[in-house]
């Protein structure tokens, strides 16, 4: 099983992600970005004068609405799910034989599933995802820098928690080793997140659409990183399979 190979399938199996997560996005996101955008117009129809600022001083080249739900968020989807399947998929050939007796499905899954809860879920709690007419413009910089940070903090952070599992695991076994992986991971993430500025610009948007918005947005990651850590959990047993077979037929070959 060569890391080759395992990336091969990483890249398929992200471009299949991809296109699921784009199905979910497109169901049950898009309804609710049209709502959003509706409500926005809605008021910027009711106060001209914030219109009228909002308004670019230069003629810019807008997308269209259909283009940006249909292809824009397929490609969208697409190269997130292909970069993340790739990588995820590098990482578990790297990780494999090295994560103390853990098979490489095994493995493989655990990556997936590390990646999915450091790059994806704690972020999104403390950041969840904001429709448009939520938050104002002049914030999104600190905004974005503020999400991104906490996203280096958490991957870090995770990768500090499977090395001092490993470090610990010949003195305390394997399951107190993970625990205390676990439990410090989620106090140096808490602690991160708990400094970071708490983002609060929500205003007189309905709640009941925003809290759709934002469940929509955790299915469509979750889909994603669903189906880039099923893919290639496997992915990586058929491998696993197709190299114990090829070492069994030598050894009967060998013996004759």
């Amino acid at each position: 099983m060569t890391a080759r190979n395992v990336l091969v399938r990483g890249l398929l199996v992200g471009l299949l992600a991809g296109l699921a997560a784009f199905l979910v996005a497109h169901e049950v996101g898009e309804p609710h970005v049209e709502t959003a955008i509706a409500l926005e117009e809605a008021a910027s129809a009711a106060d001209p004068a914030a219109e009228a600022a909002d308004e670019p001083e230069e003629e810019v080249t807008e997308v269209s609405r259909p283009v940006q739900r249909t292809w824009g968020l397929l490609t969208g989807t697409v190269a997130i799910g292909v970069v993340l399947g790739g990588f995820v998929a590098l990482l578990s050939a790297a990780a494999i034989g090295r994560l103390g007796r853990l098979t490489a499905v095994q493995t493989t899954g655990l990556v997936a599933a590390i990646g999915f809860v450091a790059y994806s879920l704690v972020p999104f709690l403390k950041y969840p995802a904001t429709p448009p007419a939520v938050g104002s413009g002049d914030t999104i910089g600190s905004r974005t820098s503020d999400y991104f940070l906490l996203v280096l903090v958490s991957v870090v952070a995770a990768l500090a928690a499977v090395q001092l599992a490993r470090a610990l695991a010949d003195r305390f076994g394997g399951l107190r080793a993970s625990m205390a992986g676990v439990a410090a991971y989620v106090v140096v993430a808490g602690v991160a997140a708990a400094l970071l500025p708490t983002v609060n610009e929500v205003g007189a948007f309905p709640a009941d659409t925003l809290w759709s918005f934002r469940v929509s947005s955790l299915l469509t990651l979750t889909t994603l990183w669903a189906v880039i850590g099923a893919g290639l959990v496997l992915s990586v047993d058929r491998l696993a399979r197709a190299e114990r077979a090829v070492a069994e037929r030598r050894a009967l070959a060998a013996s004759l």
